[in-house]
C-alpha cells in the first residue's frame, strides 16, 4: 500500500482517504466522484470596536481642549491617537479562509477534508489527485474521455 500524504490531520493512501478532524472520517478512494475544491468566505477580526474606541477618545480630547486649554488638548489628542493605533495593531486584521474538498461519496455530497492552511490543503489535494491517477488509471481515462 502506497502512502501519498501522512500528516496530523489527514492520511492519503492507494485505497483510503482519512480525515482526522474532531472525529475520524474514512473514505474509500475508489468510491469518490466529482471531487471539487471550494473556497470558503474570509473570516477575521472586526476593526469596528477599535475605531469606535478611537472616535470616543478623540471626542474626549476635543472636549478637554475646549474646557481645559490647548496644552491638555494636545496631550489628550496624542494619547487618543496612540491608544487607537495600539488597539488596532493588537487586534490586527487576522483574516483566514477555510478551504474544502467536496466529493460525491456513496450517492451523497460530503466534505472529505477542510483546512485553513492553504499550503497543507494543497498538499492533501495533490496527494488525493495522485492517488486517483495512480491507483485507478482506467477510471481516469473514462473521466477524461467524458470531458
Amino acid at each position: 500500500m502506497r502512502t501519498y500524504y501522512r500528516g496530523s490531520d489527514a492520511l492519503v493512501t492507494d485505497d483510503h482517504f482519512v480525515w482526522r478532524a474532531s472525529s475520524t472520517h474514512i473514505f474509500a478512494v475508489g468510491e469518490l466522484r466529482n471531487i471539487v475544491i471550494v473556497r470558503g468566505p474570509l473570516t477575521g477580526v472586526s476593526q469596528g470596536p477599535a475605531l469606535a474606541a478611537g472616535a470616543g477618545l478623540l471626542l474626549l480630547a476635543a472636549t478637554s481642549w475646549t474646557l481645559l486649554g490647548s496644552t491638555v488638548g494636545y496631550t489628550a489628542t496624542a494619547a487618543a491617537i496612540l491608544l487607537a493605533v495600539m488597539v488596532m495593531s493588537i487586534t490586527g486584521r487576522r483574516t483566514t479562509r477555510v478551504w474544502h474538498l467536496l466529493a460525491t461519496y456513496r450517492g451523497g455530497t460530503v466534505t472529505i477534508y477542510s483546512a485553513s492552511d492553504l499550503r497543507i490543503f494543497n498538499q492533501v489535494a495533490r496527494a488525493l489527485r495522485r492517488s486517483l491517477e495512480n491507483t485507478h488509471p482506467a477510471r481516469r481515462r473514462e473521466d477524461l474521455a467524458a470531458a
